[in-house]
């Protein structure tokens, strides 16, 4: 199992969800509005949100924990239908996933996701 995280720009997400959604077997994804900065420290960026003294930029991150079999088809989609090629297009990270418990019926591993 393996958690993707992908840090996207806000006007991506349809596209990207819509895409997502065609993927068989993709057990769901936790979508959160976030802000920070890259290399450029958001400056001179038309989207750049200033608080006190630091520029920040808007971003989306997707958060989604799939077993190995579509890892790279959901990485893909990701990376093919949020790019623009634009500096601030985001990074996607994919992490190694132990275990995984299912609250509700305390099933383990693959079976909980």
């Amino acid at each position: 199992m393996k958690e993707i995280k992908a840090i996207i720009r806000p006007f991506k997400l349809d596209d990207v969800l819509t895409e997502l959604h065609k993927i068989e077997g993709l057990p769901g994804i936790t979508i959160s509005e976030i802000k920070g900065f890259g290399k450029s420290k958001a400056k001179n960026t038309q989207d750049a949100i200033r608080e006190g003294l630091h520029d920040f930029v808007e971003k989306i991150k997707l958060e989604l924990v799939v077993n190995n079999d579509i890892v790279d088809e959901v990485v893909n989609t990701i990376q093919r239908i949020a790019h623009t090629g634009n500096p601030g297009d985001g990074k996607i990270f994919v992490y190694d996933v132990n275990d995984v418990v299912k609250i509700r019926t305390n099933e383990r591993g693959e079976s909980a996701i």
